[in-house]
């Protein structure tokens, strides 16, 4: 299974913006509690560390929370939104460059029976996975996660091959950044129509 794990050059990419692109058609998998579930990506957004105002790194700010950013590709960087979501990201760059890749959108892959129970559902509908609190809750990611390695047994993505023309991976701005000034309308958000 480890074969088609992503490797360190794939996250050491300079190019988050490019990087949240070729995420896209990836696969998350997650071992939880000895249940292993996984979701093909098809939403990402790209936040460009210290110059980007939308980044929780904006301006170089470092905090307990924040300094898992700051560390090489391939970290996990899993935070508490209003208290209650924990939502997950994919540091990347080299150590010291602060860029990460939200994770906004999932199609299941492995485990759905699993993931319906996680999100209380009886069945797949268009809204069950599109939302990044609602891809941890499916996926049982929780925030205690933020700074594992990707490259072990617990939290992974992997290349199985999946792509989508590029005529179907709609750009656009991010979502809910306004506080991000003209930072906010940047084309660093990739969704799959």
């Amino acid at each position: 299974m480890n074969e088609m794990k992503l490797e360190a050059d794939f996250y050491f990419n300079p190019d988050v913006v490019l990087t949240a692109k070729l995420l896209i058609g990836k696969v998350l998998f997650s071992k939880k509690d000895g249940e292993l579930t996984a979701g093909v990506i098809t939403e990402t957004e790209a936040y460009r560390g210290i110059e980007d105002r939308a980044s929780h790194a904006y301006s170089g700010r470092k905090t307990v929370r924040t300094e898992v950013m700051y560390r090489s590709g391939g970290t996990a960087y899993v935070y508490l939104c209003y208290g209650i979501h924990s939502l997950f990201n994919v540091v990347s760059n080299l150590e010291g460059i602060p860029h990460a890749v939200l994770i906004r959108a999932i199609e299941p892959f492995m485990g759905e029976d699993i993931m319906l129970k996680r999100r209380d559902a009886l069945q797949i509908h268009k809204n069950l996975f599109n939302g990044p609190g609602k891809v941890c809750e499916a996926m049982g990611i929780h925030h205690s996660q933020s700074g594992i390695s990707l490259f072990g047994n617990e939290l992974w993505i992997e290349d199985k091959g999946i792509t989508y023309p590029n005529e179907q991976i709609k750009v656009t701005p991010r979502i809910g950044v306004e506080y991000a000034g003209k930072d906010a309308l940047l084309p660093y958000r990739f969704v799959v129509r």
